[in-house]
């Protein structure tokens, strides 16, 4: 299949080879050529440019042509923090906050992460695998053309390995890359409430072992804040998987900073997730390292809790990465459209900062920035087609409205999975 397209009004984030993480101020100079072609040979990017330099297509047969006159290009959207599989919503616990509960007080009560776990229990593999396939159509329609899933709804060996499985299934019938990660260290179970040191032993002794033997994740995570797991307890975690070849993505920070992002770091984490709360030092461990900061607004929005100070960690000539932490209890939408338009509105990044955050980096927060994250020859044609703009802010200025006309998976125009 051979498809060009002829006068986009911007395409975004094209590059000639796979950018790197993009730190500080680059993360604002998000490339956008101008009244451009971009073609596509076989569900990869072939070549682009100016329509100035229009380089004719007397060599191509059998070709598609779409006038994108007034319509940007920019990369799939990519997620790189997702809860996908769950066994049932929990609108209880948002009407129980209108009320006046805290998150941490509906967890203390039995619900949070332990309300799901419950349901998730009696829930088939296969009820499981339907309504998160759902979930994944719903994203991609959205324009996120990879993420991450996490286990963490079982907080046992044989439903953690549930939900692994499911996970499994999705990357085997998706058409786009899904990265699976291990967090069985979400909560403590009730069985364990008076011993969570046993828990954590039983997660790296048993649970872990079992997950690596099948192959079921590329990482492994843990709820590090106060009332779930310590910096210390998260570093025995992260120091066990790397045996499995398994590097951290934790969540750090939501609700206190206590010192876990260094530990973190130290560890060799991809990335530390969430940062609604910062210290200085959290800033002074992420200087020079490789661990990726990401930031998951819509969280915040839905929680009502602060936002992660993106200017703060830019600002320090940090990178950082926007996901949308999609899950039943703190975050239920994977619109990753919303989620840059908060990043702009409320957390004051820039638009091209913004979509910096939502594509390059986040791709490299899954360690798959060669092909995904951003436009150049080689790689995937994942691609967001807009309807027409006025201009590329437009995009998150406009949050209340679905500006996506079609999203291209591998160069075809995606109808659903």
């Amino acid at each position: 299949m051979k498809l060009l397209f002829k006068n986009i009004k911007g395409l975004v984030g094209a590059f000639d080879a796979p950018p790197g993480v993009r730190s500080g101020a680059e993360m604002d100079q998000l490339p956008v050529i101008e009244h451009a072609w971009l073609a596509v040979e076989d569900g990869i990017i072939a070549d682009f440019g100016s329509m100035e330099d229009w380089p004719g297509i007397s060599d191509w047969r059998g070709l598609e042509i779409e006038d994108a006159d007034g319509k940007y290009i920019l990369p799939g959207w990519v997620d790189s923090h997702t809860h996908l599989v769950y066994a049932a919503s929990r609108e209880q616990e948002f009407e129980d906050r209108i009320k006046g509960l805290t998150y941490q007080e509906i967890a203390a009560r039995g619900g949070g992460i332990l309300n799901s776990a419950r349901k998730l229990a009696d829930a088939s593999e296969e009820e499981l695998f339907e309504s998160a396939l759902k979930r994944a159509d719903a994203l991609i329609r959205f324009g996120t053309t990879a993420f991450e899933i996490k286990s963490g709804y079982g907080l046992t060996l044989e439903t953690e390995l549930k939900m692994l499985r499911v996970v499994r299934r999705l990357k085997e019938v998706l058409p786009v890359p899904v990265r699976a990660t291990f967090l069985g260290m979400h909560a403590v179970p009730e069985s364990y409430k008076t011993n969570p040191d046993a828990y954590v032993k039983h997660v790296i002794e048993d649970m872990l072992p079992a997950v690596a033997d099948e192959g079921l994740a590329d990482y492994v995570d843990a709820f590090l804040e106060d009332g779930y797991f310590s910096a210390a307890q998260t570093l025995e975690l992260l120091r066990a998987a790397t045996a499995y070849g398994m590097k951290g993505k934790v969540h750090v920070n939501q609700f206190t900073a206590t010192g876990g992002v260094r530990t973190c770091v130290e560890a060799g984490a991809l990335s530390v997730d969430h940062l609604e709360e910062l210290i200085d030092d959290d800033i002074a461990a992420l200087k020079g390292s490789s661990t990726m900061p990401v930031a998951l607004p819509s969280c915040s929005f839905f929680l009502g809790i602060p936002y992660t100070p993106a200017r703060r960690i830019i600002d320090a000539g940090l990178p950082l990465a926007l996901a949308s932490d999609n899950n039943p209890g703190s975050t239920p939408s994977g619109n990753m459209n919303l989620v840059v338009a908060l990043a702009c509105i409320k957390m004051k990044m820039t638009p091209a900062e913004a979509i910096t955050a939502a594509t390059i980096n986040a791709a490299h927060a899954l360690e798959i920035g060669s092909h995904a994250g951003s436009i150049h020859p080689g790689a995937p044609a994942n691609m967001i087609l807009t309807e027409k703009m006025p201009s590329l802010a437009y995009l998150p200025y406009a949050f209340g409205e679905n500006h996506i006309e079609r999203v291209y998976i591998n160069g075809k125009v995606y109808e659903g999975a």
